[in-house]
């Protein structure tokens, strides 16, 4: 054999050997990629529970449910409710309140009571075990979720803002819609919520870039843009979700004057702790300790006087203060 003869079967050989060693990569991570579709495929697959929008379960039946979701009353009757992750452990146990229309009610009590499960379940996010939630008199299960959606403004602690502009992020979520809002609108919306002022700062107003999770702004900036977002869809029930507990002092004041501001003519829902939030709320519902339970129920001054739960919650931020 000549040495190039050699070289050409070693340069052969090496070229077959790493083939199969790549190939071998390969096929391991097509078995890799198999296994995870399967989950991905199980997902997509599943029957919700609660008709997603779109479904052709979702059209309305009853003419005067499609009517219901313009009315602002807010009826809990009996409620008992677990998570599908802890069914074991129920979070509401004969759980009532009756919300009227145009009033604000406040939740407060200590963590793991309950507060937030009820913005929840007015939105729909979970069916109750037993019992019934109603919204303008009628049962939140013969309303199709997205027109019982459309007609709540939803404003949680944490706002979800994008990598996109000051203004996409205001009309995020009514893009599919036919009617887009006018400009006009969205800077009505952002003065409503105390925020066109310090968008106007920005060399390119409307058009600046927030950022991934709204990076670029504070947090009193995200919150005021969220409350804005809630208020384009000029909805007739407002979810407010501890809105200003993760905020300092100066921009609690902006936001908190925002939310007085949108909550005129609206029913309006409030999870809070800070005395200043809820004290004005011409309802206030003070959750029991053990969760599940109503250990009171009235305004500011009446809970002061009979209810040994509000008295605490209220001393231990006077406390804290």
């Amino acid at each position: 054999m000549t040495f190039g003869d050699l070289m050409a079967f070693q340069t052969y050989i090496f070229t077959i050997g790493g083939g199969l060693a790549g190939l071998a990569g390969n096929i391991t991570n097509v078995f890799q990629a198999k296994g995870a579709s399967q989950r991905v495929f199980e997902l997509l697959e599943r029957e919700p529970r609660i008709p997603p929008a779109g479904s052709p379960t979702t059209t309305v039946a009853d003419p005067a449910a499609a009517a219901a979701i313009n009315r602002g009353s807010v009826t809990f009757e009996a409620v008992d409710f677990a998570y599908p992750s802890r069914p074991d452990l129920p979070i509401l146990r004969g759980f009532n309140l009756s919300i009227e229309e145009n009033t604000q009610v406040a939740l407060c009590g200590s963590s793991g009571s309950g507060k937030s499960t009820v913005v929840s379940l007015v939105q729909r996010f979970y069916d109750v075990q037993s019992g019934r939630i109603s919204v303008g008199g009628h049962d939140v299960r013969d309303i199709p979720p997205a027109s019982l959606r459309a007609t709540m403004g939803y404003v949680q602690q944490e706002p979800q803002l994008f990598g996109m502009s000051i203004r996409d992020n205001v009309c995020y979520g009514i893009q599919h819609q036919e009617t887009q809002p006018s400009e006009d609108q969205v800077i009505e919306a952002c003065r409503q919520a105390n925020a066109h002022d310090f968008v106007q700062e920005f060399p390119e107003g409307y058009d600046t870039m927030v950022g991934e999770r709204g990076v670029q702004l504070s947090g009193g900036q995200k919150q005021r843009l969220a409350i804005a977002r809630a208020l384009l869809i000029n909805p007739r029930i407002l979810l407010l979700d501890e809105a200003t507990s993760a905020l300092d002092a100066e921009s609690e004041h902006m936001v908190q004057e925002a939310i007085e501001r949108v909550m005129v003519g609206r029913t309006t829902l409030i999870v809070a702790h800070r005395l200043s939030t809820i004290r004005n709320a011409d309802k206030i519902v003070v959750f029991s300790s053990s969760g599940g339970a109503v250990a009171g129920v009235g305004k500011h001054d009446e809970l002061l006087a009979q209810c040994d739960a509000y008295k605490q919650l209220i001393q231990r931020q006077t406390d804290q203060n």
